[in-house]
């Protein structure tokens, strides 16, 4: 059987200790885990170089830097900018490495900024904020601050993954149909930016509306990492939250029941495919407005390719609930209704923290990917779900794809549109497309089958989500750089408009403002005016 847990499209790493872990008296100050201590800078030959410069989740693609910075303090990110503006060398930071695109690991960056040793969470009384650091993963940032105030953020499903780009893109994850995204709780960000002189500075920007530098704390509520500046820390505070500390962020469930729904390919006909993909669009196209009484209920449907002989729905939700039971029970009978083979369904259930943090499984050795993601409005249509069953059922495809839908909307789609850059905010359901392979020389068919499915399923709108009624754009952290390739974005959407819609004139001015020279730049960064 699949594992469990599912994304097979990440390699990371499986949790251990957690890095930044409060002692029983919760700290009062934003001090950093790392401050006081120099920063360490690796050059090739070091032999810590190979696992430093290694560290992205996508063996695709390796740096190669000339320097890989790592560093404790946005003091010593100013530094490692200044010499990268010295010596008019491109840089790049890093923070969990799971970004699925070539940017970070790319050849032409020749300084690494490495924050992983950046993992504090703590209480700041000054910003009556949570303070979390840049290289802090999302396991231990739902430890700390579980453990310490009996708080959480609504951040994603994966405990490996690190804050930084995480939140900058605007992440998404299981309690987000409950609280909104992990932006729309965000209070603070601490960038080091580099501004039209030759020195880098440090800029705290807050969401408060007089503050002189509120459009870069907005730019990082979903315009992507590494593309203004790097940022260094991040404050959580819910909006209009009051008290101490243990009200200001969200209080997670005491209980999660976690359920894996599994239907064999083997059982599975073309007709009963499309029964299964329909019925569960239709429900969410149902049960995804804000108010909903399944808002405290997070899914995914995980359509493997039928080499991996399972397709699955995991579900998890909040347990302590009198109509926990009804719900769950309903709303597996609504998705496996006439579908035509009985699923297995398997029903565990633990505390908050223990379901939360149970480690990504992922095959050995498929590090090799490439994806795309985005999000709906509406249900797929039954062409889009007949193209998904021919790729997945593709007999020349010999590695493991993935059509990935999971439940979005409810309170997600309470903020407007503006308020934060991520603009997708009346969607059900976000989208994301994969394929993961071990062997190097399947690199070529592997990523066109990727782009076949894409371009399959939304033939329509030119082979991308463009927003229209029933697509609503893309999603930066789901990165795919075929967005900026003419020969395969043939919408006619220029590709920021498909991210970020009606907001893009916006996140362009941040870029002129605090970027104009284009020190921070990727394959998916705005350019400068």
């Amino acid at each position: 059987m699949v594992s469990r847990r599912r994304l097979l499209g990440s390699t990371v790493a499986a949790a251990g200790a957690v890095a930044g872990f409060l002692p029983a008296s919760p700290p009062t100050t934003a001090q950093a885990a790392g401050q006081g201590r120099s920063s360490v800078i690796v050059r090739p030959g070091d032999p810590r170089y190979t696992e430093l410069a290694g560290r992205g989740c996508n063996t695709r693609f390796v740096a190669t830097p000339d320097e890989i910075w790592l560093v404790n303090s946005a003091d010593q990110v100013e530094q490692a900018v200044n010499k990268a503006i010295a010596l008019d060398r491109r840089i790049t930071v890093r923070s969990g490495g799971h970004s699925f695109e070539r940017l970070v690991d790319d050849p032409q960056f020749r300084l690494l900024v490495d924050v992983s040793e950046m993992t504090g969470v703590t209480f700041d009384p000054r910003m009556n904020a949570f303070a979390v650091e840049a290289g802090a993963r999302l396991g231990d940032v739902y430890r700390a601050l579980h453990e310490g105030w009996g708080v959480t953020v609504p951040g994603g499903v994966c405990p490996e993954v690190g804050v930084g780009g995480h939140v900058s893109g605007g992440g998404y994850g299981p309690l987000s149909r409950r609280h909104g995204l992990i932006v729309d709780h965000l209070y603070a960000v601490e960038v080091v930016v580099a501004g039209r002189g030759r020195t880098a500075r440090t800029v705290i920007a807050t969401r408060e509306p007089d503050d002189p530098h509120r459009d870069l704390w907005w730019a990082h509520t979903g315009g992507g990492g590494g593309a203004f500046g790097i940022v260094t820390k991040f404050w959580f505070r819910t909006p209009r939250a009051t008290g101490g500390p243990s009200s200001l962020l969200p209080t997670p469930p005491a209980r999660m029941r976690n359920t894996v729904v599994s239907w064999p390919w083997s059982g599975l006909t073309q007709a009963g495919f499309t029964r299964l993909v329909t019925n569960h669009n239709a429900w969410h196209a149902a049960h995804s407005a804000p108010g909903s009484p399944y808002s405290v209920l997070h899914s995914s449907l995980n359509l493997y390719s039928k080499n991996a002989a399972w397709v699955q729905l995991e579900i998890r939700m909040d347990a302590t609930l009198a109509e926990t039971g009804r719900l769950h029970d309903d709303y597996i009978a609504a998705v496996s209704e006439g579908v035509g083979v009985e699923p297995r369904v398997d029903v565990t259930e633990g505390t908050w923290l223990d379901i939360t943090l149970e480690p990504t499984v992922v095959q050995p050795g498929y590090t090799r990917q490439k994806s795309t993601g985005g999000h709906m409005r509406e249900a797929f249509t039954q062409g889009q779900i007949a193209a998904m069953y021919r790729s997945l059922t593709d007999p020349n495809h010999l590695n493991v794809g993935l059509v990935y839908l999971a439940a979005y909307g409810c309170a997600i789609n309470t903020v407007e549109p503006a308020a934060r850059a991520i603009p997708q905010r009346d969607s059900i359901m976000k989208f994301w497309y994969t394929s993961v392979w071990v062997d190097p020389a399947h690199d070529d068919a592997e990523v066109e089958w990727l782009r076949t499915l894409r371009g399959n399923v939304h033939a329509a709108s030119g082979g991308f989500p463009v927003p229209n009624g029933q697509q609503d754009g893309g999603y930066v952290n789901y990165a795919d750089v075929d967005l900026r390739d003419p020969r395969q974005n043939r919408t006619g959407v220029p590709w920021y408009e498909i991210l970020w819609k009606g907001n893009h004139p916006r996140l362009q001015r941040v870029k002129d403002t605090y970027d104009p020279r284009n020190v921070f730049r990727h394959a998916l960064s705005l350019d400068p005016s």
